[in-house]
């Protein structure tokens, strides 16, 4: 299509408003609801500018992207209310668009206004497709946007020309990162490393961050692992023009994505509290007389008709509302509904400390006093309380210290003995990885203790990247000897780079003229003359199969990983040797 046909169709889209709105969810894990939905827009689908990027960037060339976006926002807008959506709107917007000399302010609340859509419900999601300059106008275009009621949104994060930038200077309500940092997480240390950087930084700006592009299970689970908790991509729903209105069709089972070997329980009932909530309906006076007969009360959980929780009272933001001139007259007889707070932290039953922890964590506004809602299949059990979560997250933490190697602080003994018995309690198919250095004592001998944990510290690292953080367990037995447990299907690619990643990390540990040589030398205790290989790996793995965990114990399985590694030490050089549980059985 050439130039001119391609703004004649443009022409035609504008004149005609021959779009479609498609609808794809951002799904809240641990309440397991619908946020929002991102709003998308296509061409006429027998069109060449059917593709959004082939569309808005006719418009772009053309200088019409304004009048297209303002299109793209009525539609959406009308489809959104025709279909009764719940949750947020994202609607998305250039910064260019709004720095266009045709673009009129205040478009958009008139077309909410005009279909009951309140702006509160609608999040202005910044889309940056070239470079920003003007700051100082742009702030002032989401300041109008912030004051009218809008939140705001920053997508693509990490991709943009100055998205960390307009961050800094924006403070929006939602960072959304950016598909490339999302694909192939569970396989890529750097990428886990940039998420964990953003939650930290979306802790301090108090944004509430968006992993978008989600398309495989694993890049699910270790995201969830993480503490990420809004989500969004084709794993859970494709852009739909009548998307679904519930989530729990969307997730994995509660608990499912809990396959930690890590953790100590995946049980949160030990916290519960199986305090007594009270309905949408409840007069708040009736509210106001059960924190007054419980002194020890913090929080009450208000649920629907379903006994779903949809709000949270806490004890100090109703004080504060009643202490106000007339205040408790004025709310006595009203329901509690008018007074309570939408913005809480519900969490599966099934859920792990750690995940919960993460979660509360990385709430701006969450407040020690503050109570959380504990849930089962959606339907309320009970409420938690975080200084409960904190003291158990502690004695975890004192736990793992005293039983972690002094030099690496991976886990030791006890926690490797613990999670072979808790992997063969799963009764699932396994990878069991003995990791040991050859030719490490004379390397110790020749180069120093110094160098040695050097090396030590450089195979701890290699290991950690190869593993994957959600489903996986890396442990240090002592001396040169390591753990690994997988639970990953390309368990072998995983050990094949592991291999690579050592050899490569080794070279900077020798000295040039032992690296030329491709040996170094040392003396036994005759004084005699010794070659000995470069530092290399050997693997002794067991393959574990489901049908055999009833028949070991973790002192059995431990003894099959280090007859494995033996058979792997008697080869020269990187070497890997498999011991299969299933042949086991038949001999």
């Amino acid at each position: 299509m050439t130039v001119t046909e391609q703004l004649s169709a443009l022409d035609h889209i504008l004149a005609h408003g021959d779009l479609h709105s498609l609808f794809q969810p951002i799904v809240c894990l641990s309440e397991r609801r619908i946020l929002g939905y991102e709003a998308l827009s296509r061409g006429p689908s027998s069109g060449a500018l059917h593709s959004p990027l082939n569309l808005f960037a006719v418009a772009r060339h053309a200088g019409r992207l304004s009048e297209l976006e303002l299109l793209c926002r009525k539609n959406a807008c009308l489809r959104f209310s025709q279909q009764k959506l719940a949750g947020k709107l994202f609607l998305n917007v250039s910064p260019e668009s709004l720095l266009e000399p045709r673009h009129q302010p205040g478009r958009t609340l008139q077309l909410l206004q005009s279909l009951g859509i309140p702006p509160s419900q609608v999040v202005i999601e910044l889309t940056e497709q070239s470079p920003t300059h003007d700051f100082a106008l742009l702030d002032t275009a989401l300041h109008h946007y912030r004051a009218m009621g809008f939140s705001i949104a920053l997508d693509d994060l990490g991709a943009g020309y100055s998205s960390l930038r307009l961050w800094s200077e924006l403070r929006p309500d939602y960072v959304k990162i950016d598909r490339h940092f999302i694909d192939g997480i569970h396989l890529d240390a750097v990428k886990r490393e940039f998420v964990g950087s953003i939650l930290k930084m979306a802790k301090a700006s108090r944004a509430q961050v968006i992993a978008e592009g989600i398309e495989l299970p694993e890049e699910l689970a270790v995201l969830a692992e993480m503490g990420v908790d809004l989500l969004q991509g084709y794993l859970l729903c494709r852009p739909q023009e009548q998307p679904p209105r519930d989530a729990s069709s969307l997730l994995p089972a509660p608990g499912s994505l809990s396959n930690s070997l890590s953790e100590e329980s995946s049980d949160l009932r030990g916290l519960l509290n199986p305090q007594r909530a009270v309905a949408l309906s409840t007069p708040t006076a009736e509210v106001l007389e059960i924190f007054r007969a419980q002194a020890s009360l913090n929080s009450l959980a208000v649920l629907n008709e379903a006994q779903q929780a949809v709000g949270i009272v806490h004890r100090h933001s109703l004080s504060e509302v009643l202490l106000k001139p007339f205040a408790t007259e004025l709310f006595a007889r009203k329901p509690i509904s008018r007074l309570m707070s939408d913005d809480f932290l519900a969490v599966e039953s099934n859920q792990s400390l750690q995940q919960v922890s993460r979660l509360l964590t990385n709430r701006a506004r969450q407040r020690i006093e503050e109570d959380f809602i504990i849930t089962q299949d959606g339907r309320y059990l009970g409420l938690g309380r975080v200084i409960d979560v904190l003291k158990l997250i502690t004695e975890l933490k004192i736990q793992q210290a005293r039983h972690a190697n002094p030099l690496t602080l991976l886990p030791g003994n006890v926690p490797i003995q613990q999670c072979l018995t808790r992997l063969l309690q799963q009764n699932r198919d396994a990878v069991i990885c003995y990791v040991d250095i050859d030719n490490f004592k004379p390397f110790n001998d020749i180069y120093g203790y110094a160098k040695g944990d050097e090396v030590l510290l450089s195979l701890a690292q290699c290991l950690n990247e190869r593993v994957d953080p959600a489903r996986d367990f890396v442990g240090h037995i002592g001396g040169d000897d390591f753990l690994l447990v997988l639970n990953s299907a390309d368990w072998r690619a995983r050990l094949n780079r592991l291999l690579e990643d050592f050899q490569s990390q080794c070279r900077r540990f020798y000295r040039d003229e032992d690296l030329d040589a491709g040996c170094f030398v040392a003396h036994d205790r005759k004084g005699k003359r010794q070659e000995f290989a470069l530092l290399s790996l050997s693997l002794g793995v067991v393959r574990l199969r489901a049908e055999q965990c009833a028949q070991l114990d973790a002192n059995q399985l431990a003894g099959l990983a280090s007859e494995a590694k033996r058979h792997a030490k008697a080869i020269p050089g990187y070497s890997l040797h498999i011991i299969d549980t299933q042949t086991l059985s038949a001999a």
